[in-house]
């Protein structure tokens, strides 16, 4: 018999929204009521650019806009768990909880007097000014929810002009808030940063990152350096006379390395949410956006390090060490299969034989995540050539080939598989502190092996 498709939990979704529709209008209303008292008193500033006053007024655009709401119902249905549609629930909380903070912390009103527009359009705009003020700009609430809105549509298996569709009118609502004159364009990315962080809050795999830290976290010297950049991009960004488009960059790098400092101290290797359920290694798209700047800054770093020495190195019987490759890369390498030890940068596409083993940057793994690198090696060698791979192919990923040389016999001790290495990929960094984690791996295989005997 075929299996039932599973029902939608509908009453699930009943329930969240009657905890978050009242909570909107509570809490969205208290900002505005607050921000027009402050506003009052002088203590409530605008921020916009000259070239916005150029930005079009079409009245028409209030429909798009104000359809958010009906879709911000209806993605409860296009929940096929209970795990979605709690996902969803606490995304679009958490995105009303960040942003309703930005409004009380920082309260902005809109420069521009909006026009005001008859017929049908007219009355959706006086509608919406019987409970919206010229408050509550950055980051645009719609904006965020539009994010959260938009991603749980997106999963709907539908035809691609209905995907074409939903995309399409997503970006339609984004350009409304602009020019129904909503919002300003500086509360349309912090809409977008807060929207997708709430994404990689929640994610649709795993656990949330800052609910447990992770036994690979823990790293708090190398969090102090990323925060100090981020620090240092945000005092950039916010400089005086700063130009919108240099601000807005170093605004995004400082909310990238504050992410990566919390994957060193909390979240570990899995914050950067690689995919695990194909194991394809590709980012959740949160992760992708969030991470960008860090992501191409980690990438270039690789490149420039190896630039003298970028091909990979075969080592013994079909197993090859190098830097992570592009998929160009990977297919002139002639290997079937590819290790993955990285989890700040993204997997090259269309490899058929990939696995992950996420290891933070700069960081040394345990004993037993070597150990299970090295057993990973072994089997992979069944699918053809191996390459093991990490951003440098000089630590990580030697380590690994390391073990797997000593765990397989090939090499009679640590530091002979080591010496090996070193014959054959001559800039490999394994430093006292990596030998010293090899030695008690060594000693690992051995306790291994004296408990099968017995």
């Amino acid at each position: 018999m075929m299996d039932e498709p599973a029902s939608i939990p509908w009453r699930r979704g009943v329930l969240w929204l009657l905890f978050l529709g009242p909570l909107f209008f509570i809490s969205y209303g208290y900002a505005n009521a607050l921000a027009a008292r402050w506003d009052a008193a002088g203590q409530v500033g605008c921020f916009y650019f000259e070239w916005e006053k150029g930005i079009p007024f079409w009245p028409w655009s209030i429909v798009p806009y104000w359809s958010i709401d009906l879709l911000y119902g209806l993605s409860f249905l296009c929940c096929r768990n209970a795990r979605e549609t709690d996902s969803l629930g606490l995304r679009l909380l958490s995105v009303q909880v960040i942003s309703i903070a930005c409004f009380l912390f920082f309260p902005l009103r809109f420069a521009f007097l909006r026009p005001s527009p008859e017929g049908v359009f007219g009355a959706l705009f006086t509608l919406l000014a019987s409970f919206d003020q010229p408050y509550n700009q950055a980051p645009s609430l719609h904006i965020g929810l539009l994010v959260i809105v938009w991603k749980q549509f997106s999963t709907l298996d539908v035809s691609p002009r209905l995907h074409a569709f939903i995309h399409g009118w997503a970006l339609l609502i984004g350009v409304s808030v602009l020019t129904t004159w909503q919002h300003h364009f500086i509360d349309v990315p912090t809409g977008l940063a807060v929207g997708l962080f709430c994404l990689w809050l929640w994610p649709d795999e795993g656990a949330s990152p800052l609910l447990k830290r992770a036994v690979d976290a823990g790293h708090w010297k190398l969090a102090a350096y990323y925060l100090a950049g981020a620090a240092l991009s945000l005092a950039a960004a916010l400089a005086p006379r700063q130009p919108g488009v240099p601000a807005f960059l170093l605004g995004w790098l400082a909310l990238a390395l504050t992410l990566v400092a919390c994957n060193y101290l909390r979240a570990g290797a899995a914050g950067f949410q690689k995919s695990e359920r194909q194991n394809t290694g590709r980012r959740t798209l949160a992760s992708a956006c969030l991470f960008a700047p860090y992501t191409l800054a980690a990438w270039i770093n690789s490149r420039c390090w190896t630039r003298k020495n970028p091909r990979p190195d075969q080592i013994a019987d079909g197993v090859w060490l190098g830097r992570l490759p592009t998929a160009r890369e990977f297919a002139q390498s002639g290997c079937a299969a590819l290790l993955d030890l990285t989890a700040e940068l993204p997997a090259p596409a269309r490899v058929p034989y990939y696995r992950n083993l996420p290891c933070l940057d700069l960081t040394r793994p345990s004993a037993a995540f070597l150990l299970e690198a090295a057993r990973t090696i072994e089997a992979l060698r069944e699918k053809g050539a191996v390459l093991v791979a990490c951003a440098l192919g000089f630590s990580r990923s030697a380590a690994a080939v390391a073990v797997w040389l000593r765990l397989t016999g090939r090499a009679a001790s640590m530091r002979e598989a080591v010496a090996l290495l070193a014959a054959r990929r001559p800039r490999m960094a394994l430093n006292a502190a990596w030998l010293e984690l090899l030695d008690g791996t060594e000693r690992l295989i051995s306790g291994g092996r004296h408990d099968e005997r017995k």
